[in-house]
């Protein structure tokens, strides 16, 4: 399938879905710094890949394709965060983190992809 536009890209799809059960997950949440820091990780995740991607350039979209990497690291550190204080169970961390592991591996196969490859604006 051809990548016309940000929202065909399988990451940005599975990066959405996350922030999406991020966001359902820890709605009642009372903990605002929390809540605030995992919900604003998730969603950097997809910006920075919708963001890379309109910069028209693999270098620069590999740029933000490292930024959002590091923003599925920044949730899964925190998703030890929820564990340890009860705000989820272990089936919800294994989940979340599992879905993590798996926008990682999107990223880094695209970082790979883009880097072997020339792309026309």
């Amino acid at each position: 399938m051809k990548i016309e536009r940000f929202e065909d890209i399988k990451a940005w799809k599975e990066a959405r879905e996350l922030a999406k059960i991020v966001y359902e997950n820890f709605k009642d949440i009372k903990d605002y710094g929390f809540k605030d820091q995992i919900q604003r990780a998730a969603v950097s995740i997809m910006s920075n890949i919708a963001e890379g991607f309109d910069r028209h350039s693999n270098k620069d979209f590999i740029h933000f394709l490292v930024i959002a990497r590091g923003s599925v690291s920044e949730v899964k550190s925190l998703l030890y965060v929820a564990l340890d204080n009860e705000y989820i169970d272990s089936k919800m961390f294994e989940k979340l983190y599992n879905h993590c592991n798996k926008i990682a591996n999107l990223i880094n196969g695209f970082i790979r992809y883009l880097r072997n490859s020339s792309r026309s604006c």
